[in-house]
């Protein structure tokens, strides 16, 4: 088989110099880490709101993460978005509206994502990398809100789902909103996932299913009326 040139060339790259870069990235990676624990330590208890960020002012979908962003203000809860627009606008424009604390963790995405003007000026992080960013997300929330999104919401959706199933943080309340939206992907989990064994049929109980922001906040009120649990961090 004749040598492909392309290949050959990745195959010859410089591979000590990507390795030596690597290491000194640790130390970025760190100082990511170290500014995100410092500062969300002092926020409290929230509810992280995840969505698209395509979601439009005019979609229902705004409006309803708006309504549960106030709700959730009003139980005392602060609220965590990614911190760009879409769905993470609408919920912290509905915590400001709230009096609530309202959390931005911006990812630095040249020419599409800035912070929302809706987040507080002393609680607003930008991260680099996706993955400490995810974590910040995931660690600093006593329950999680799943409005209609993308790839980046499913991402979010199944580690939080991931997380809990394995203990590797405490149970958390995990609401989808939209059944419209979230139905058909339940029913292949059921269907498919757990028929398959893949899943056991308590991992179903992780998530709630609601159409709206009373519902959504309704079943973060009574998880906690009904479950004796520690903050997060």
């Amino acid at each position: 088989m004749a040598k492909n040139p392309v290949l050959k060339n990745f195959i010859d790259s410089d591979w000590d110099s990507i390795k030596s870069s690597d290491s000194w990235r640790i130390f970025k990676i760190m100082s990511e880490f170290v500014n995100g624990y410092d500062k969300l330590t002092k926020i409290g208890p929230c509810v992280t709101v995840f969505g698209s960020a395509r979601t439009k002012e005019t979609s229902p979908y705004y409006k309803l993460a708006e309504e549960i962003a106030f709700k959730a203000t009003q139980l005392g809860l602060g609220v965590i978005t990614g911190g760009g627009p879409g769905i993470m606008e609408a919920a912290n424009k509905g915590a400001k509206q709230g009096g609530g604390k309202s959390v931005g963790l911006n990812i630095d995405l040249e020419f599409e994502q800035h912070p929302n003007i809706y987040i507080d000026n002393d609680k607003v992080v930008t991260f680099d990398y996706f993955f400490v960013r995810k974590v910040m997300l995931m660690k600093y929330s006593q329950g999680f809100i799943i409005l209609p999104g993308g790839f980046g919401t499913f991402d979010e959706l199944f580690e939080a789902i991931t997380l809990i199933q394995t203990k590797k943080v405490a149970k958390y309340p995990i609401v989808l909103v939209g059944k419209s939206y979230w139905g058909g992907l339940i029913e292949w989990i059921k269907n498919a996932v757990l028929v398959e064994g893949n899943i056991s049929a308590t991992d179903m109980d992780l998530i709630k299913l609601v159409d709206s922001a009373d519902e959504a906040v309704q079943f973060i009120a009574d998880f906690y009326t009904n479950n004796s649990v520690k903050p997060n961090f």
